[in-house]
């Protein structure tokens, strides 16, 4: 299925896509569905590309640990004071 999409341009935006076009011999319909998708492809990668960046700066950190049992040990008799 199908759906139309109506898009308002100036004449110089317009006059701009055609030209777009007609350099790769296609139609503006296409350059602009090639140009839509290409869009979302950026659109989506960025956001994985920036998640993986923030998980790749936080996985750099080294700090301390210690045992785990004994850490929550900790935290419980922190409660009863």
């Amino acid at each position: 299925m199908s759906t139309r999409l109506q898009v308002i341009l100036s004449d110089a935006e317009a006059a701009e896509l055609k030209s777009a076009a007609a350099r790769e011999g296609i139609t503006v319909s296409e350059w602009v569905r090639r140009s839509v998708r290409e869009a979302g492809r950026r659109q989506t990668s960025g956001r994985a590309s920036e998640r993986l960046a923030l998980i790749q700066t936080a996985a750099d950190y080294a700090f301390p640990t210690g045992d785990l049992e004994l850490m929550l040990d900790e935290i419980e008799r922190g409660y009863a004071v």
